[in-house]
């Protein structure tokens, strides 16, 4: 599509405004700001309940939490035989011994529940079959090849949280939680209106042709195709021929829509017939007109009726590269996910590239290995031309502070293909903590750009993980019984050389999970070493575990004494469902988690639940973020109403 022409003359009855030309241009980064931050996109969509199925790529309007237990009951992880494991203790290759099939085993496939009183599953690689028994020389243990109850999903736990676009493999999740509806953003409408008296439909052209002069309109079908990759509804109109008051009125139909944004095609420019800014002037606010790049100069940044308004340039190289730095990533914020920067890789000129100073220009190349280095071979600058799009492999920017780039000098490309999408992540690494999940949950909901990755190692690991700059966060509860503090004397052993520092999270109740009713009368620590009593584990170095160990120390118990004490789960959550399953009768954790099951708690101890954070992070903005919402009054209430806890110390800084 061309840019207009200057023309001196006006067709009858035509209102002339005066023509205008570029006087306060601004950068790529300043009209981008400038545009960006004009609008509040919080709520700027209203939402819609779907099905599941139909979910890809949409965004989730609240945290979705899981209805059921996946699987919700004990199934077999392998083909085999299930079997009561401890029918086989004391079996091995010179002590084999033969289980009668239907009486002491049962033959299963993978996937099918357990028969009642077994809870293993031997492999059927490991049996010598006979007639109604099978053979085995090798004992199997409690809960070995089997799926336990909640071992993927527990109900009522985080499946997604607000503003996460879903993917393939969330749909699986959801389904498997018992989530067949789901709450999600409407998709962003925006309104393409192609400008021109040259400018031919293709209906038109595909059936009379062009005439000298005329030009197809096609860059309204190429944006549209780019929004079909954001989840947006595009909605073409017609052409509007270069007259001021139809494109005014045109205009202001359109933001006076339900579209939540619109884009004007072409006379975006200083000729005489361009009349897209005289428009935007009366009818709104023109933030932006001409943007320090090249191609897209033409750009106009508009706001009108409190909706974004963008006039693309005609040129097709233009048009997209102003589509590219405006539309897409405003359109990310609309719907709160990260816009997908291209991947890029370091590149050597083939020749030197003047540029013009002041301007950044977008330099499509072509793209090869020699030897060990990646060449850049630069196509033709013209904006005009759409096919050094199509034909090349990236695209170099050239600083506007720079008059180019010279030979051999190694730079960046942007590569034009699929890139996988970049997460703005903050990594969590150490002990489980129910107000993680919620800490992701309010996260998304201040800053829809930041996402976390918790992993539940324990906190020793949470502090090796620091130690290594593998993470940003480590969570941790470590008692010291010879100071009686809490996590400091740990981070002093195994942090001597690293400065960090230590913000207080939640004070939690620790204590026994037991089945509702507490059938078995568990009162205390010392009920563990029962012989009725099966107990369940968490996994060495966590502080729960930590914790176990200095109680029986105090109370002079060996931990052999505890039937269960070596079966370790990773979270209070994985504890909390062993109970609930029966696969144990008690389990040590947080009053949270067995609040979240319907199950009795037996208080133990109270801890400080801290984050350790590295001084080298602590101003930074993702961190600055999570430390805003810990002390934030909504987040302390929404802690408390999850009960067993306590935020009189939350967000304090100990060190």
């Amino acid at each position: 599509m061309l840019e207009k022409t200057d023309q001196v003359t006006e067709d009858i009855g035509q209102v002339m405004p005066n023509r205008r030309i570029y006087l306060k241009m601004k950068s790529l980064k300043e009209a981008q700001s400038i545009f960006f931050s004009a609008f509040n996109f919080t709520n700027f969509l209203k939402t819609e309940v779907i099905s599941t199925t139909e979910s890809l790529n949409r965004v989730t309007a609240k945290p979705i939490f899981a209805r059921f237990s996946s699987p919700n009951f004990h199934c077999a992880a392998m083909d085999g035989y299930a079997v009561n494991a401890e029918l086989t203790f004391g079996v091995t290759l010179d002590q084999p011994k033969e289980l009668t099939i239907g009486k002491e085993v049962f033959a299963i496939n993978t996937g099918y529940p357990l028969p009642d009183n077994t809870n293993a599953v031997i492999m059927i690689e490991n049996v010598v079959e006979k007639e109604g028994k099978i053979e085995i020389n090798k004992a199997v243990y409690p809960w070995q090849n089997v799926r336990k109850v909640g071992e993927d999903i527990v109900a009522t736990e985080l499946i997604l949280p607000p503003n996460h676009r879903i993917t393939p493999y969330d749909i699986g999740a959801l389904l498997e939680g018992g989530i067949f509806e789901v709450e999600v953003k409407e998709k962003p409408k925006v309104i393409i209106i192609p400008t021109g008296n040259e400018v031919v439909p293709i209906e038109i052209a595909q059936d009379r042709g062009i005439e000298k002069g005329q030009v197809i309109e096609s860059n309204s079908w190429m944006l549209s195709s780019l929004l079909n990759t954001t989840n947006a509804i595009c909605e073409k109109w017609p052409v509007v021929p270069d007259e001021f008051r139809q494109l005014k009125t045109t205009i202001q139909k359109a933001v006076e829509s339900d579209a939540h944004l619109v884009i004007i095609l072409a006379g975006s420019s200083a000729g005489s017939k361009d009349y897209t800014v005289l428009a935007l002037e009366e009818l709104g606010e023109v933030l932006v007109h001409g943007v320090t790049i090249m191609p897209g100069k033409p750009t106009i940044l508009a706001k009108v009726n409190n909706k974004p308004v963008i006039g693309n340039p005609g040129y097709p190289v233009s048009s997209v590269i102003s589509f590219e730095q405006f539309v897409l990533p405003i359109l990310s914020q609309m719907q709160g996910f990260v816009y997908e920067e291209r991947p890029k890789l370091k590149v050597f000129l083939s020749c030197p590239v003047p540029s013009k100073l002041g301007i950044e220009e977008f330099l499509r190349v072509k793209l090869g290995q020699v030897g060990k280095n990646i060449v850049a071979t630069p196509m033709p600058r013209t904006a005009g031309s759409i096919t050094t799009l199509t034909k090349a492999h990236g695209i170099i920017r050239i600083p506007a502070q720079r008059e180019g780039i010279e030979e051999d000098e190694q730079v960046e490309a942007e590569l034009l293909v699929p890139q996988a999408e970049i997460f703005n992540t903050i990594v969590i690494i150490g002990s489980h903590d129910l107000t993680i999940d919620l800490l992701t949950s309010e996260l998304k909901k201040i800053d829809p750009f930041l996402n976390i990755s918790s992993s539940n190692v324990g906190s020793l690991s949470g502090l090796m993980a620091i130690k290594k700059g593998r993470a940003h966060l480590a969570g941790t509860h470590l008692f010291d019984p010879e100071t009686g503090i809490y996590n400091l004397t740990y981070i002093d052993r195994y942090l001597p050389e690293i400065p960090v520092k230590v913000v207080n999270l939640v004070i939690r109740h620790q204590g026994l999970i037991v089945p509702k009713g507490n059938p078995k009368k568990i009162k205390s620590i010392e009920d563990l070493t029962r012989s009725d009593v099966l107990f369940v584990n968490r996994q060495r170095g966590a502080g729960t575990r930590i914790l176990l160990d200095y109680k029986l120390k105090q109370l002079n118990i060996n931990s052999s004494q505890i039937k269960g004490y070596d079966c370790e789960e990773i979270s209070h959550m994985a504890v909390a469902v062993d109970v609930l399953s029966g696969r144990a009768d008690v389990g040590l954790g947080i009053y949270a988690a067995a609040k979240a099951l319907n199950l009795d708690f037996i208080p133990i101890a109270v801890e400080e639940y801290d984050l350790v954070v590295p001084e080298t992070l602590w101003e930074t903005k993702k961190i600055q973020t999570i430390l805003q919402l810990i002390n934030s009054h909504k987040f302390k209430q929404a802690v408390e109403k999850m009960g067993g806890y306590e935020t009189s110390k939350t967000g304090m800084v100990k060190r």
